[in-house]
């Protein structure tokens, strides 16, 4: 028998995997089959399709089943569903949803690219008209329809996806209401820079946010069409169109009742190679679990960019070549109007829950030199290991470029090199790309002199524990006089940094925080203080920007 590989997907994963084994082996044979309508296409740009920017569904499709046919010899099966794997006869049982017609098929090498599903919670009414999930074009195909009538728009989930269709959506006019059930929106960020972006869209963008609720009704007319939502709160939002963007699971059904091993995290076990736990059945994309790179733990992180590297890497192996994929890094970039919102490596949350000891700077510069006119400002958060100096993490937004910097310690990430190593790095410099010293540079002088104890800091969120603990301490706001008339940190005093060291030589208080609006003159204070022997001195990491609207912390002056 002529070996055949069978592909069941035919998104990401499936569809590189193809291309890539037909390069390596041009007389293999190769069925895909999907149970959808469209193969080959940008799940990521469906937003945008939604939002008008992209006109035609067309632009999201890389490749036709017919190129595929014509070009490659893939044979596509669009509509047809495998409904069980049986690894004992190497054969699957498919069906065609158009025909109704049951047959099996047999394989050589499986590869299972089934990729994963939207997450539907148990709301009362998700039957009503006009109440979409987003997934595929098909998705996105009714939900522009709907949305070029309707009004008034409530999104549930305040996740990439969430926040990429409040701009599509407010973009073509529509009054837009994001419904989170958590404390912040964008919860793979630490609070303090999804605030940021939650302002940004609150007070720039007029997208109502409800945090910390979620929805219990979706109310409808005696027709079926959707009327409104109503929250365990009690809020009642009227809309005639929802999305229910609160997140995604793996489809390992057809693995699981097969015998495939499913790992930890709920997603299906591969080795490096792609290999489950029966040899000769790969699986890649969304519906596996993978490693990440920094903890050596396993991970679910769905990804296309991850699923389009895991089909390489499945397919090479497939083909009798010899290839790893090492894992991942959870980098991952979202457009939010002008706002950038990119990570990579682990969050504040996660290295406390992990017990790591780490170091943190923030920065907020402009990405590029300040006089040029298109300047934008960024946020940096940027993670240290105490103990080994290797980045563990960073986190940007902003209007500039945020994504870019993070690609950079993405790749520092990966060498595993150390605050002192990246230093050295010979980053570029022309102003209308980068200021002299980039940002990333002065986040790791911060986190050097962090990490070597030369200076001490606290962030934004750890103030109250901070200050439970040094309940003696003198808090000092060195930024200028109006700005803290309009408001300041309960208890704070305003001195210049004149004055500040003045007073701090001659009176050596107990302990001292020094803060300013976005920490980076109060990092430079402290420096300074500590260089004159001032050992009681800590800053605040970004400043007291986050903390303007906290009101435990503001106090206002009339």
């Amino acid at each position: 028998m002529q070996e055949h590989l069978i592909i069941i997907g035919g998104v990401a994963a499936g569809t590189k995997a193809a291309s890539k084994v037909r390069r390596e082996n041009r007389d293999l044979k190769i069925t895909l089959y999907t149970d959808e309508k469209y193969i080959s296409y940008s799940a990521c740009g469906t937003p945008y399709y939604i939002g008008d920017v992209i006109k035609s569904e067309e632009k999201i499709l890389v490749r036709s089943p017919k190129e595929f046919r014509t070009k490659e010899n893939i044979d596509i099966k669009l509509l047809h569903r495998v409904t069980a794997i049986m690894p004992d006869d190497n054969k699957v049982t498919v069906k065609n949803l158009e025909t109704e017609e049951e047959f099996e098929d047999e394989y050589t090498n499986l590869l299972i690219a089934t990729g994963s599903r939207s997450f539907i919670p148990p709301i009362e009414g998700v039957e009503l008209n006009n109440v979409y999930k987003l997934k595929s074009i098909s998705d996105s195909i009714k939900i522009k329809k709907s949305a070029k009538t309707a009004k008034k728009a409530v999104i549930i989930g305040a996740g990439y996806i969430g926040l990429e269709l409040a701009e599509s959506f407010r973009g073509l006019g529509l009054e837009t209401t994001i419904i989170e059930m958590s404390p912040q929106v964008l919860n793979t960020f630490d609070p303090d820079l999804a605030g940021q972006v939650k302002a940004y869209l609150e007070e720039e963008k007029g997208v109502r946010i409800i945090l910390e609720d979620s929805v219990t009704k979706l109310k409808g007319d005696a027709k079926g069409n959707l009327t409104g939502v109503r929250t365990e709160k009690g809020q009642n939002i009227n809309a005639e169109l929802v999305v229910i963007a609160v997140g995604v699971k793996p489809n390992v059904e057809l693995a699981e009742e097969a015998g495939i091993e499913i790992g930890e995290t709920g997603a299906i076990k591969v080795n490096k190679r792609m290999q489950t736990s029966i040899p000769n059945i790969y699986a890649a994309g969304d519906c596996v679990e993978t490693v990440n790179m920094i903890t050596g733990r396993q991970v679910w992180i769905p990804l296309g960019s991850t699923a389009n590297k895991q089909g390489r890497v499945a397919a090479i192996n497939i083909a009798g070549g010899y290839a790893e994929f090492n894992g991942v890094l959870g980098s991952a970039v979202t457009k939010i109007f002008e706002y950038t919102a990119s990570i990579s490596g682990l969050n504040e949350k996660t290295a406390k829950k992990l017990g790591i000891g780490y170091e943190i700077a923030i920065v907020s510069h402009k990405d590029r030199s300040g006089y040029m006119p298109d300047a934008g400002e960024i946020t940096l958060k940027i993670l240290a290991d105490r103990e080994t100096g290797k980045f563990i993490g960073i986190q940007a937004v902003g209007k500039g470029d945020a994504d870019k910097r993070v690609n950079v310690i993405a790749t520092a990430m990966t060498a595993a090199m150390t605050v002192s190593e990246f230093l050295q790095t010979d980053l570029t410099y022309a102003p209308p790309y980068s200021p002299a010293i980039d940002p990333l540079l002065i986040a790791a002088q911060i986190l050097e002199k962090k990490i070597s104890k030369d200076i001490t800091s606290i962030s934004p969120q750890d103030l109250e524990k901070y200050l439970k603990e040094k309940k003696t301490c003198s808090i000092v706001d060195i930024r200028k006089p109006e700005e803290f008339r309009e408001w300041h940190l309960k208890k704070a005093k305003n001195m210049s940094t004149d004055e500040l060291e003045k007073r701090i030589l001659k009176e050596r208080p107990e302990s001292i925080l020094i803060c300013c609006d976005e920490g980076m003159k109060s990092y430079i204070e402290s420096l300074r203080l500590k260089e004159k022997g001032c050992k009681n001195v800590t800053f605040i990491d970004g400043g007291i920007n986050y903390l303007k609207n906290i009101p435990e912390y503001r106090e206002k002056k009339d």
